[in-house]
């Protein structure tokens, strides 16, 4: 009598691939889905701009570094707003304003997500830690 042995790798096909950011840059619409790990000071990472043939592209950036170590601005195309709430703070939603993860109260592990969901609008759809609207 022979024994089968099933296996499976849904673990593997859930994984979100990750990507640490070491310097300023743009992400692009081919790499939505990914995680961002963030541990450099003082990063500017600009979305790209929303069009009808990306609608529904998301992007999480997250914090590794250390505490109180971190600025991470997330900067929108200068048509395109931020709009939502983390942690009981709102983006303003007015176009080409950054979201940004504020260095003296950043923590390791402070997370947004932001997704496309219509043209000139990002949401966040999740997050934690302290972040700022820019004024």
């Amino acid at each position: 009598m022979s024994t089968t042995i099933t296996t499976s790798n849904d673990v593997l096909r859930a994984r979100s691939k990750q990507e640490t950011l070491t310097s300023t840059q743009s992400v692009y619409a081919n790499q939505a889905g990914k995680e961002f790990n963030i541990a450099t000071d003082a990063l500017v990472i600009t979305l790209p701009a929303i069009t009808a043939n990306n609608i529904g592209m998301e992007f999480t950036f997250r914090n590794t570094g250390a505490a109180g170590n971190n600025i991470i601005t997330i900067s929108p195309a200068s048509t395109d707003a931020i709009h939502g709430t983390v942690a009981a703070v709102q983006s303003d939603g007015a176009n080409d304003k950054d979201w940004i993860n504020t260095k003296a109260t950043s923590k390791k592990g402070d997370w947004c997500s932001i997704k496309a969901v219509a043209l000139t609008d990002w949401y966040l759809t999740g997050g934690d830690g302290v972040w700022a609207s820019e004024s």
